[in-house]
């Protein structure tokens, strides 16, 4: 089956097979927030970026395994909705950048800093720390050696710009500082890029409008 990235409230995940790494992709909550499962080949251990909203559906996604790990890309509420619950459920250990644990109202039992790794089984993700939607908002990195690197990027980057920095030009200019320089710095065109909302992208398909983006200031 082909992984298209696009995905539904209320329909099913789409999975990205990768030769060490399985993502699925589901979308959920009346924003539309998408949640990544990522799941080790090697081992079976799974890891959930973003438990956003609907529970049910999570769990259902996430299966009789459990998962050992929630990653939670920022403070905002559509973020973490059903974080509690799925924590309550699993016992998974949560993460979250340092910066932005004080705003998300479950337990961060790992305070994550810029380059700071994460693992899942055998698989191994960094995460970036990017200034601007929020204080600590972080995207992580799968440099898959197989391939080309996958980058799950919260609220930072979406097809067509970064993320949302209400109007404030230093949290702009923060924010778009740090996705050109810690993503589209260090990562080919070739990177998948799986966001917070909406549909995938490529850092390449991306790239030629960074400038666009500063011009206009959103």
């Amino acid at each position: 089956m082909t992984y298209s990235g696009a995905v539904k409230v209320g329909g099913p995940a789409d999975v990205h097979e990768l030769a060490d790494l399985m993502i699925s992709k589901v979308a959920v909550g009346s924003m539309n927030n998408n949640a990544y499962l990522l799941r080790c080949r090697a081992t079976g251990e799974q890891l959930l970026i973003d438990a956003a909203a609907e529970a049910d559906t999570l769990l259902n996604l996430i299966g009789d395994d459990g998962i050992a790990s929630v990653v939670t890309t920022h403070r905002h509420g559509d973020h973490w909705g059903a974080l509690q619950a799925v924590v309550d459920a699993t016992g998974a250990r949560t993460y979250a950048g340092a910066q932005d644990a004080e705003g998300i109202p479950v337990a961060t039992d790992v305070r994550v800093e810029d380059g700071d790794t994460i693992t899942v089984g055998r698989v191994s993700l960094t995460a970036r720390h990017l200034v601007g939607h929020t204080p600590g908002s972080i995207a992580l990195v799968y440099d898959d050696p197989h391939g080309h690197p996958h980058v799950f990027t919260g609220d930072c980057l979406f097809p067509g710009g970064v993320g949302n920095t209400g109007g404030d030009a230093k949290n702009f200019a923060s924010l778009i500082d740090d996705v050109e320089t810690k993503l589209f710095g260090e990562l080919p065109d070739e990177t998948w890029v799986y966001p917070g909302h909406g549909n995938d992208t490529t850092l390449g398909t991306e790239r030629p409008h960074l400038a666009e983006w500063r011009e206009r200031g959103w």
